[in-house]
């Protein structure tokens, strides 16, 4: 028996094993967690021992110690947030990738790595309509994506004014303004905290009906202090009803002032793959930067974000280090200099293969069923008795909301009903929906995102949905 037959194939049986037990299982099986954080803890929580532990049973313990605590996420009939699974290809190539154990921070660390990440670039560029010059990056997801872009921003913006902002830091620098609307996302605010430039750098501009920046406050707005260095924030998909801003007149509007546009494209950057969706992105490659998650649309196991930049030269800058002991090479692409990280997970690997699997017109099924569930299913949900229609789907995201039938009931009534019947729907197991507020008001968010979900899903969580009402009548 080899040393790989005696210290590794007993594990990995077993999880290869638990991992096919629990993929068959989403079907049947409850979409929410079954067992409380108590009962969790219990499971979990055993006293580190002195001595080691065979492999095999860490492993075997692990599976039956979860159990209760693992969403089906992975599955068809999960509608919070916007959460993707994993396509066969790209989870095979993930546990790969850890049996690998590649740093993809070099090329000299791992040859394949750095090539696999270099042709993922032009492929996701390509798919995504972005302008083949513009340089990239693999990150751990869509925050630490608007991380790499606005640091190239900060960088191209103080430059011009002649500060060097990776040398002397922001003290003592020209302060960043950040022109955006109410629909930003929550990690791009903690991108903006990362980078020193504050939560108070950002104005607030008004949107229309749709959620969608208005090109005459912008203007307004950017007309006001011309010379500070500018940030323009524009959304591909807000996370509440998928809303996006007009690219077309946006964005030389925001040139004119030399602001530089960084567009939110966390899941809607991919409508670009598809001809029925396209349009919505017409414009956005002027932008500045462009971020992007793989664990959404594409469907690859998280830790997948994607980072564009228009101005290489910036992004480089704003990343690159040199030292004596580092081996760099002249002619290949080495990833520390385009990314955050220093030592970091080969995750190129896991995006090739999906990208593989699935072709152009594996990408673009994907994103048109997504969206076909969601309309399928926010259409049905708000005929119910007792439901009302909020949003329908632009793309994947629509809204509902629960009405409480007291003819006094009051706004919070209605917040509180919705909030009632989603968590007993999550009760069933049948189906997982999250809440938000859009507008002063709470409603069921309704999001499609995985490869899996089919025509049974909507039918099961259709009824799972009227089941939960029947116990409020």
């Amino acid at each position: 028996m080899t040393k790989t037959d005696k210290e590794f194939q007993p594990s990995l049986e077993i999880a290869l094993q638990g991992a096919l037990d629990h993929l068959d299982g989403l079907q049947p099986s409850s979409v929410a967690a079954t067992k409380d954080l108590a009962a969790l803890r219990q499971q979990l929580h055993k006293p580190l021992g002195d001595k080691p532990l065979p492999a095999d049973q860490v492993i075997c313990e692990l599976i039956k110690d979860v159990e209760g605590g693992i969403l089906g996420s992975a599955g068809g009939r999960f509608f919070a947030w916007v959460i993707g699974g994993s396509v066969p290809a790209a989870l095979a190539a993930d546990w790969l990738t850890s049996a690998w154990d590649q740093n993809a921070a070099l090329y000299a660390c791992s040859p394949a790595a750095a090539v696999v990440e270099e042709i993922v670039g032009v492929w996701l560029k390509d798919l995504l309509g972005l302008p083949p010059a513009a340089s990239f990056a693999l990150v751990t997801g869509c925050q630490m994506a608007h991380v790499t872009c606005l640091a190239a921003a900060r960088h191209a913006l103080l430059a011009r004014r002649g500060w060097d902002v990776e040398r002397n830091g922001l003290s003592g620098a020209p302060c960043v303004r950040i022109l955006t609307s109410a629909m930003r996302h929550g990690s791009f605010l903690r991108a903006i905290r990362l980078l020193g430039l504050g939560e108070s750098s950002v104005v607030q501009l008004p949107t229309d009906s749709e959620d969608r920046l208005q090109p005459d406050a912008l203007r307004e707005a950017l007309a006001t202090n011309k010379k500070a260095p500018t940030i323009v924030l524009l959304q591909a998909g807000d996370i509440n009803i998928g809303a996006f801003d007009d690219f077309e007149a946006l964005i030389p509007c925001a040139k004119q002032f030399d602001a530089w546009v960084h567009v939110d494209g966390a899941f809607g950057l991919w409508a670009a793959a598809s001809s029925r969706y396209r349009h919505l992105m017409k414009g956005a490659a002027a932008a500045n930067s462009w971020a992007t998650d793989g664990h959404k649309w594409l469907n690859v196991p998280f830790d997948s974000g994607f980072a564009f930049v228009a101005d290489s030269d910036s992004h480089q800058a704003s990343m690159s280090h040199r030292a004596a002991y580092i081996s760099h090479d002249a002619a290949a692409r080495d990833q520390m200099d385009w990314n955050p990280e220093w030592s970091r997970r080969a995750r190129g690997f896991a995006t090739y293969a999906a990208l593989r699997q699935l072709g152009r017109s594996g990408v673009t099924e994907i994103v048109d069923r997504c969206c076909h569930h969601a309309r399928s299913l926010v259409a049905r949900i708000s005929t119910l008795p007792g439901a009302q229609l909020l949003w329908t789907p632009v793309i994947n995201q629509g809204l509902v909301r629960f009405l409480d039938p007291n003819p006094a009931a009051t706004n919070e009534d209605h917040d509180k009903r919705t909030e009632e019947v989603v968590s007993a729907i999550l009760k069933t197991g049948e189906a997982f929906f999250g809440c938000s507020t859009w507008h002063g008001q709470r409603a069921m968010r309704i999001s499609v995102c995985n490869w899996q979900t089919d025509e049974s899903d909507v039918d099961r969580s259709v009824r799972a949905v009227e089941l939960a009402l029947s116990q409020f009548h």
